[in-house]
């Protein structure tokens, strides 16, 4: 049996992060895939990205607010739904260290991974559109649209993020697994997944890791992050208590 663990949306949330990697570090998984957004919302890029570059057994895919903090440390035009978000970009991206920048632009957009030699399972931020970039967010999906949109695919298994929403759907062709933000939630625990893989099949488990998040959320204010109010407010649940 091999054991990965599947995280996604950490958002620069480095507290959450190690909660995570210490739990994973107990349950003896094999490799690590992260499906983006690493960077982003949260304020802690060069401590989300120490974390993970430093391992050996981290798989990464690129997500829209990586490549937002890439095209902001670089000048360029900001990417598809984030033109809005160039001052909150362009505050992480003035503080992140170029290395990690570099490190990220080497990350594809999907990973394929071979099951047992006979099943594919893919690894992606979110579903594409045929320009190779992420889809809408599907407010409300089910198995049906999911099959509907990988229809020409033999994928046995699709994992993804972006919707900060758990999303576990099984039909007859394949499983989608998506185990929700890892760093963005409205409660002081942070998400991830881990995907057993036998020869038999394949089974999922949605974990979830309390953690000490005041000292994360504090740091919003006392740093100055851009659009701060809205991002306690919308991505953290309004916990922080003034």
């Amino acid at each position: 049996m091999k054991k990965i663990a599947v995280i996604t949306d950490i958002h620069g949330n480095s507290p959450a992060l190690m909660a995570v990697l210490q739990d994973i570090t107990s349950k003896s998984v094999d490799h690590i895939y992260c499906l983006g957004d690493v960077v982003g919302i949260g304020p802690d890029s060069n401590e989300v990205l120490e974390l993970l570059l430093s391992r050996t057994d981290v798989s990464f895919v690129v997500a829209n607010h990586d490549v937002a903090v890439m095209a902001a440390f670089y000048g360029d035009d900001a990417p598809k739904g984030h033109q809005n978000e160039r001052h909150h970009h362009q505050w992480l991206a003035d503080r992140i260290n170029p290395e990690y920048i570099e490190a990220m632009s080497k990350w594809p957009k999907q990973l394929i991974v071979n099951h047992f030699n006979k099943e594919e399972l893919l690894f992606t931020h979110y579903h594409l559109n045929q320009e190779g970039w992420f889809l809408s967010i599907e407010k409300n999906p089910s198995t049906e649209n999911l099959d509907q949109l990988y229809k020409e695919t033999k994928y046995k298994m699709v994992c993804f993020g972006h919707h900060h929403m758990i999303h576990h759907f099984v039909s007859s062709k394949r499983t989608y697994f998506n185990p929700g933000a890892l760093g963005c939630h409205d409660k002081p625990r942070a998400r991830y997944g881990i995907v057993s893989l036998t020869e038999k099949g394949i089974s999922e488990e949605l974990i979830e890791v309390p953690y000490d998040n005041k000292e994360f959320l504090q740091s919003y204010i006392q740093l100055q992050v851009p659009e701060r109010e809205f991002i306690l407010k919308i991505f953290h649940g309004g916990q922080l208590t003034y």
